[in-house]
């Protein structure tokens, strides 16, 4: 038997498909089980870049020293002042979920914002769309979006090589996985 059960109902993030509407922002305020601290030179354009470009708000603020920002309930970002940022992009990525329709219009606009920032969208094996952007403190950022699931695709094939099976799918293996 696993220890794996299915728990989408925690997430805000909606079922995938092309009509898939993302959630309001969320405002609440919440002990955060994880989130995002990056450094940044300059406070107002990061935090520019972050709420025009990728859809975040700000949630609170220490003038001059830290910024909250927020998109959907657990993507919480603290842009912190600093006196320089690295040169170059490490290779570690963070990731944000949204949904399909978000992705080609996210890409466009970070693209407006900070030309040749943007790699992408490309699908991944994984059945995602992604986009990777690299914001002005030379953070790796992907935003990605899960694809309406085709069973009879090949990433179906490959999620059930990983374990990973469609929701009423009862005669997988996941023990094979655990």
């Amino acid at each position: 038997m696993s220890d794996y059960y299915n728990a989408f109902e925690m997430s805000p993030v909606p079922a995938p498909g092309p009509d898939a509407v993302p959630p309001e922002p969320f405002r609440g305020i919440y002990g955060m089980p994880a989130f995002v601290t990056i450094p940044t030179s300059d406070l107002a354009a990061s935090v520019d870049f972050w709420m025009h470009g990728l859809g975040f708000f700000e949630l609170f603020s220490v003038p001059g020293t830290l910024v909250h920002l927020r998109r959907w309930a657990f993507q919480d970002v603290l842009l912190v002042a600093a006196e320089s940022v690295p040169e170059q992009p490490p290779a570690m990525s963070f990731s944000f979920a949204g949904v399909l329709g978000q992705v080609e219009s996210l890409a466009e606009t970070c693209r407006a914002l900070r030309p040749d920032s943007v790699d992408g969208p490309r699908d991944t094996a994984w059945n995602t769309r992604d986009v990777e952007v690299i914001t002005p403190e030379n953070a790796r950022v992907v935003f990605t979006a899960a694809k309406p699931f085709d069973p009879a695709s090949q990433e179906a094939r490959n999620l059930e090589a990983m374990g990973i099976t469609p929701p009423g799918d009862d005669s997988a293996d996941h023990e094979r996985h655990a």
